[in-house]
C-alpha cells in the first residue's frame, strides 16, 4: 500500500528552464542600463548554457557572464544578489501541479520533497508555486547537510513521515539523483521523463504530473 510521495523538486514540480528562460529575459530588461550592449539573445543563451540547468551554481555563471560579455557597472555579485531576490517571482509550474496534489490529499496520502540546492533559495521557490501547505515534510540539501544521491537524505524523509520504503514513491526528473538513489533504499522510483536523458531503469516512468495518481491506484489494487 502507498501511503506516502516524495519529490524532486527543480524539473519534477518546478519547470526549471521556462523559469530559467523567465528570470534571465526580465533580469536583462530590467539592468539594460548595464548589458544593453550585449545583444539580448546572447546574454539569455550564454546564461541558460553556463548555468547548465542548474548544476552550475551562480556565482560562477555570473564571474564567467560578466568576463565574457565585458559587464561594468555592475558586479557580478549584484547580478548574484539580483538573481537570489527576483527567481521566485518567474517559478513555472508544471501543468496540472496542483490538481495532483489536490488528488493526492484528498486520498490522505502523505507528501514530502526532497531538494538539492539552498535552503531560503529553494523554500521560497517552493512558496511561490502556492504548493508549501501541500507538504508533510521538505528537506533541502543545504540545511540538512546532506544531499541527494546520498541514502540519508530518503531515510530522513521516511522517518519522518513515518513510514516505510515499500509504502513510498519518489519521483524525479535526474535517473542518479532521483530514481536510482531512491531505489537503492527500496523505495519505488517513478522517472518523471526528461529528454536529456533516455534508457532510465525506472519502475515507472510518466510523462505528465498528471499521470500520477492512477499508477497509485494501480500499485494500491495489486
Amino acid at each position: 500500500m502507498i501511503n506516502a510521495i516524495l519529490f524532486d523538486f527543480d524539473g519534477t514540480l518546478l519547470n526549471r528552464d521556462e523559469s530559467v528562460k523567465k528570470f534571465i529575459t526580465n533580469q536583462y530588461d530590467r539592468l539594460h542600463q548595464w548589458v544593453g550592449h550585449v545583444p539580448k539573445e546572447t546574454y539569455v543563451a550564454r546564461f541558460i548554457e553556463l548555468d547548465k540547468r542548474g548544476y552550475v551554481w551562480k556565482d560562477k555563471v555570473y564571474q564567467q557572464l560578466t568576463r565574457e560579455c565585458q559587464i561594468t557597472g555592475l558586479t557580478w555579485e549584484a547580478l548574484l544578489k539580483d538573481y537570489l531576490h527576483e527567481f521566485k517571482h518567474h517559478c513555472v509550474p508544471y501543468d496540472g501541479l496542483i490538481q495532483m496534489l489536490e488528488r493526492l490529499k484528498s486520498r490522505n496520502i502523505l507528501l514530502g520533497i526532497i531538494s538539492n540546492g539552498f535552503g531560503q533559495f529553494q523554500l521560497d521557490n517552493i512558496k511561490a508555486l502556492g504548493i508549501a501547505e501541500y507538504f508533510n515534510v521538505i528537506l533541502i540539501s543545504e540545511w540538512e547537510g546532506i544531499k541527494k544521491p546520498n541514502p540519508k537524505i530518503f531515510n530522513r524523509a521516511l522517518k519522518k513521515l513515518n513510514v516505510s520504503s515499500s509504502q513510498t514513491i519518489f519521483v524525479g526528473d535526474h535517473p542518479e539523483n532521483d530514481v536510482y538513489a531512491a531505489q537503492h533504499v527500496g523505495i519505488t522510483g517513478i522517472w518523471k521523463k526528461d529528454l536529456q536523458w533516455d534508457n532510465v531503469q525506472a519502475d515507472y516512468t510518466i510523462q505528465q504530473l498528471g499521470e500520477l495518481p492512477q499508477i497509485i491506484t494501480n500499485l494500491n489494487e495489486q
